[in-house]
């Protein structure tokens, strides 16, 4: 559901490209996106909100969307609002509006039952991704619900001591290579039927497909680059349209995982390399790309790309990145992006 708020500028300008899909949603006319989520938003906060941004410049529009999210390890999604807007602000120190912009939402999600929930985003109108662009995403708890090594862990009866050495890797805490290879070594002997399992296991994360489907509707390929393994993002990315991947191999022998990963491991460094070389394949910069990731090993990655998205993550990817989505909802991603 989309509805305006009540101090909506009338103004509704699409930056869509000519040839999207008529009924395609439109994007956010062009200006500085703000967006603030929370389980309740009450409509007079969001009407001060929206009154204050007119006093300090230009609202050109103003949303409120209703948006599924999902938990870890819930079988339904609940839903979180979120409004957004596209703004121009002239009275403020910084010139375009961005720390104000910051200030005025801070100071609003302070007054929710649970501020420190709320997901509060600001992307400065020269950040804003334009055509042509591409979007690559982390996969295991971003992309997906999961932890896919934890998955295959638990055939083993060893899930508990793995997600604690995947909780420190992602906390930063552990060199991530060493940490795979002592995971990995977790699943030696276990037979490869485990696979299909786990695929069958694997949950997209809330908002995946609107988010796929929006940058698809632009033209932008949509590649994923994980710490995981192949052998799960492969059918994966089949299932949901991703256009390249890349990830670790589980190394096999004679119907069994061995224990070990075959080839180079894919660390913060490959990825960040991954997203250059896809990049550069399909003749764009590297701020044309917008990157998702919840760890420590999506930092390069995350901050080297146009605007890096930090998805209900670590705080050493939060500290870092452009953009902070709190809710496990990729749509919100979509929205803070103004994207329709």
């Amino acid at each position: 559901m989309t509805e305006s708020t009540p101090a909506a500028s009338s103004s509704s300008s699409s930056a869509a490209s000519a040839d999207r899909p008529a009924d395609a949603p439109a994007d956010l006319p062009a200006g500085t996106v703000a967006m603030l989520a929370a389980e309740t938003l009450p409509a007079p906060l969001l009407r001060a909100l929206t009154a204050e941004m007119r006093r300090r410049g230009t609202v050109h529009a103003a949303e409120v969307h209703d948006v599924p999210v999902r938990a870890v390890g819930a079988a339904e999604p609940t839903t979180v609002r979120a409004a957004r807007w596209s703004t121009t602000l002239t009275d403020s120190d910084d010139g375009h509006g961005h720390q104000l912009l910051v200030s005025l939402l801070e100071d609003a999600a302070a007054q929710l039952d649970a501020p420190q929930e709320a997901t509060v985003t600001v992307l400065p109108a020269a950040l804003r991704p334009a055509d042509p662009g591409m979007l690559i995403m982390d996969v295991d708890s971003t992309l997906i619900d999961q932890e896919v090594i934890e998955l295959l862990a638990a055939h083993a009866g060893r899930e508990a001591e793995v997600a604690e050495v995947t909780e420190r890797a992602m906390r930063g805490e552990l060199d991530f290579a060493a940490s795979l290879h002592e995971r990995v070594a977790a699943l030696a002997g276990l037979p490869t039927s485990v696979i299909a399992s786990t695929v069958e296991s694997v949950s997209p994360t809330c908002g995946a497909a609107e988010l796929i489907a929006a940058c698809s509707r632009r033209g932008w390929p949509v590649h994923a680059v994980s710490g995981g393994f192949l052998q799960v993002l492969d059918p994966l990315a089949a299932r949901l349209g991703l256009s390249e991947v890349d990830a670790n191999d589980l190394a096999v022998a004679e119907d069994a995982l061995t224990g070990a990963v075959a080839g180079p491991v894919v660390d913060r460094a490959a990825k960040a390399a991954r997203l250059h070389e896809w990049a550069a394949a399909a003749g764009l910069p590297s701020s044309s790309v917008v990157a998702i990731g919840d760890g420590a090993n999506d930092l390069d990655m995350v901050t080297a790309a146009g605007v890096g998205v930090a998805f209900c993550p670590k705080p050493a990817l939060a500290d870092q990145a452009d953009l902070v989505i709190r809710h496990r909802s990729l749509d919100l991603v979509r929205l803070a992006l103004g994207l329709g």
